[in-house]
Parts: structure tokens; sequence; C-alpha cells
């Protein structure tokens, strides 16, 4: 609601829906031009990162699912912890094995250059604005993350977007 009030796109790395009420956020988030991209179906480290051909499997599950319900082939990647993640190093050179296949096979990956810290640092709606702001202004071109599930997350995305408007920044989806 926060984004199609001030006419901003985003990028949305979802994790497989289950439910009903998710599809439907699945939906709409396609119907509004966002873009989608692929994180995974379970964010299990263990399985996901046990071979390549689980993370394949997994990472098939999502994009079947995306293309079910929006018609959208997605070929954009998040990585579970990012490429450069120390949670598959149960499994050593996962990561970079798993990221010149991606290459290979035409898919885009993306990792994040500012942190909202919102997936456990931070509680608050204040400290994750704080945090993105102080980020961007360190980084050519801030990839910003932060997640949809945090309510108090959510809640600083309008301040983000004032903020970046008033400082002249651009909001645009990644492609």
């Amino acid at each position: 609601d926060i984004l199609k009030k001030y006419k901003v796109k985003a990028t949305f790395f979802v994790i497989r829906p289950k439910s009903s009420k998710n599809i439907a956020i699945l939906k709409r988030i396609a119907e509004e031009g966002h873009t989608i991209g692929m994180h995974c179906s379970e964010h299990t480290y263990k399985e996901i990162y046990a071979s390549e051909e689980a993370y394949f499997a997994d990472l098939k599950k999502v994009q079947d699912t995306i293309y079910e319900h929006t018609g959208v082939i997605s070929t954009i990647v998040r990585f579970p912890g990012g490429s450069s993640n120390t949670v598959s190093k149960f499994n050593p050179g996962i990561m970079t094995r798993l990221t010149k296949m991606l290459d290979a096979m035409g898919y885009r990956y993306f990792d994040w250059s500012v942190g909202s810290s919102d997936a456990g640092g931070v509680f608050t709606q204040e400290a994750v604005f704080q945090n993105v702001i102080g980020g961007v202004q360190t980084v050519e071109v801030p990839v910003v993350l932060q997640h949809d599930i945090k309510l108090f997350s959510v809640k600083a995305v309008e301040d983000i977007i004032k903020w970046g408007k008033k400082m002249g920044y651009t909001f645009l989806p990644l492609a």
C-alpha cells in the first residue's frame, strides 16, 4: 500500500507461497508492476545448500509457483544468506559453483549493499529507517534489503521513501 501511495516499484524476492493469502499477495505484486525475484522454496540452509541439485530443485519449486500464479517467468535470484554467505560452509565451494551455474543458465543473482538489519539486528521502525538512510549514503547504487514480514520494517518504508525523494533519490526495481 505504501509503495502504491508513492508510485514506487520494488523487487520482492519471494519464498514459495503456500497459503491463499500469500498467493493473493504474490498476484498483487505482479499486477502492480513490481519485479518478482526468487528467494527459495524452503528456507532451510542444510537442505538448500546440501548440493547443487538440491539448490536447483528448491529454486524450480519457487519459479514454478510464481509462474503458475502470475504468468511471470522469474530469472532473478537472491540467495538465502546472500551469495557470500557463511551458512553454506558445511558444503565448501557450493556458493562459487552455484553463482557460476546461475550465470551460465542466464539467471541473475543479486545481493544487497544496504541492510536494514530487520532480520535480527534491530526491532524498531526508527532503527530500520536510520540503518537504511545511513547505508544508502555510503554506496553509489544502493540495493536495500528489507523484509515485509516485519511490521516495524514495513512502517519504516514510508519514512524512507519520503526521505529519499526529498534527497533526490530514485527508487527502481531490479531487472
